[in-house]
């Protein structure tokens, strides 16, 4: 069996270095799929999955290896972001749907997944394959203590990432020419990176105006200019152009009926965040963060973060299927390790325990009692810092932790898409009045129906809104 060596590449025909065979690759698409469903939890909406696993198997026919079997998840993540795994594991977050405007951009962003798999550029870059995460050393907190020791594991690894602006370039090239190929319009590839890019430019702007460090690029943030002016983007492009019939695809409208009612940010499956509180209607409970702090929310962990990134707070659902009370659940937990200035917790009628790890590293920890389960927390300070300048933060989060009320129950209900048509004078502004969208209602409704930074519909225009 050859292990390692040149193999012609089946989309660019160059020769690669590569370090396993396509049936090492298929085993281990299927092996990483395991784990990404576990820590991406598929969007309970089996029309709609349909629907995408529709569209992409029409998009691969027309691929480089269509004789692959194809797979394609629409993951339940307010997340804006797409990505493959070898031999053709391919998701896409429904928070990257939510801003898409077509079915030629769906092919467009799938058409792009199916590139990196034809192109096998997980398995050029297959050192990449480490773990990572903006909040990627938090796996400091929870050292010893159960589930919360792989916090970082719930933030992905590089196939989620990203692969560099050559592979990247690459794999629009090749997306767009299956695009033509499939019947589809090749310039949605253009629209994609425009949206994508108008994301980056508003994440920037936002983040100017709160005072805060510029964020890192997301999903295919590798464009300097739009894309209309990027020359290297407009040469990979020019063959899909010249594969164009005529006839291409759009459908705007069939696209747009497949969202009606999608949830827009969190959704109820997953838990609500409203300001600085979160609440989780299928597990009844409601807890809230410092102002000004941030929250990640993943299927096995909730993670509150300082603005900075220099102290975190981690909460996961734990078994208890021996009935320990959670002073025998916590010393259950940290085994060996000692715990210090301990203490038992009473609040709204829930029952739990917090204590100290004490060291260089040292961790707030508690377990609360509810329901069947128990909610195991974490906190710590990165660096130097001692835990006291944070510990009074960290233990305001956990005494927040509680049962919710019957008023708060609308509360966990998430936000959703929706169409209106455009009226003749209608504007973005006036339909920005009065929204539920948190934060910049104004510029969140442009990004979502392509009109951002300032530009109005045109009567009769299908448009998207959120209530």
């Amino acid at each position: 069996m050859q292990l390692a060596g040149c193999a012609v590449n089946p989309a660019t025909g160059r020769n690669n270095f590569v370090m396993m065979s396509e049936q090492q690759e298929l085993d281990l698409g299927r092996r990483y799929n395991q784990q990404i469903l576990k820590q991406n939890p598929r969007y309970a909406d089996e029309k709609l999955q349909a629907y995408v696993q529709q569209v992409g198997e029409r998009v691969a026919r027309s691929s480089h290896r269509n004789q692959l079997a194809y797979r394609f998840t629409v993951v339940d993540s307010p997340d804006i972001n797409a990505f493959a795994l070898p031999g053709g594991y391919i998701y896409i977050h429904r928070g990257l749907l939510a801003y898409l405007n077509s079915e030629a951009e769906l092919a467009a962003v799938l058409g792009h997944e199916i590139a990196h798999v034809t192109a096998r550029h997980s398995v050029q870059q297959q050192s990449q394959s480490t773990a990572w995460g903006v909040l990627g050393q938090a796996v400091a907190i929870g050292t010893g203590v159960g589930a919360a020791a792989d916090v970082t594991n719930v933030l992905g690894s590089a196939f989620v990432r990203g692969y560099g602006r050559d592979m990247e370039l690459e794999a629009d090239g090749l997306g767009a020419q299956y695009l033509a190929r499939s019947g589809y319009d090749p310039q949605a590839m253009i629209e994609v990176v425009r949206v994508l890019k108008n994301q980056e430019v508003f994440s920037r702007d936002q983040a100017a105006r709160r005072g805060e460090a510029q964020p890192a690029g997301g999903y295919h943030g590798l464009f300097d200019t739009h894309p209309d002016n990027d020359r290297r983007l407009q040469q990979v492009l020019g063959p899909a152009q010249a594969l164009a019939t005529g006839q291409q695809e759009v459908n705007r409208e069939a696209f747009l009926r497949h969202l009606e009612g999608l949830p827009f940010g969190d959704s109820a499956e997953t838990g609500v965040r409203r300001g600085q509180r979160f609440y989780h209607a299928s597990l009844n409970f409601t807890l809230a963060f410092p102002e000004g702090w941030g929250l990640l929310n993943r299927p096995d962990a909730l993670i509150g973060h300082t603005a900075d990134q220099q102290a975190f707070i981690a909460m996961t659902l734990e078994d208890n299927p021996q009935k320990l009370t959670p002073a025998e659940l916590l010393r259950q937990r940290v085994g060996s390790q000692r715990l210090m200035a301990t203490v038992e917790l009473q609040q709204a009628g829930l029952k739990g325990y917090s204590a100290v790890i004490p060291g260089n590293a040292a961790k707030r920890v508690a377990v609360i009692q509810h329901g069947a389960g128990a909610y195991l927390f974490v906190a710590a300070v990165r660096g130097r810092a001692a835990l006291a300048s944070q510990d009074e933060q960290f233990l305001s989060v956990i005494k927040s932790f509680r049962p919710m009320t019957r008023a708060e129950y609308q509360q966990a209900q998430p936000l959703r898409l929706h169409r209106v048509k455009a009226r003749s004078g209608q504007t973005i502004e006036a339909l920005a009045k009065g929204s539920k969208l948190p934060g910049d209602a104004l510029a969140t409704l442009r990004l979502l129906n392509n009109l951002y930074p300032d530009g109005e519909p045109k009567p009769g225009d299908w448009l998207k809104v959120v209530r």
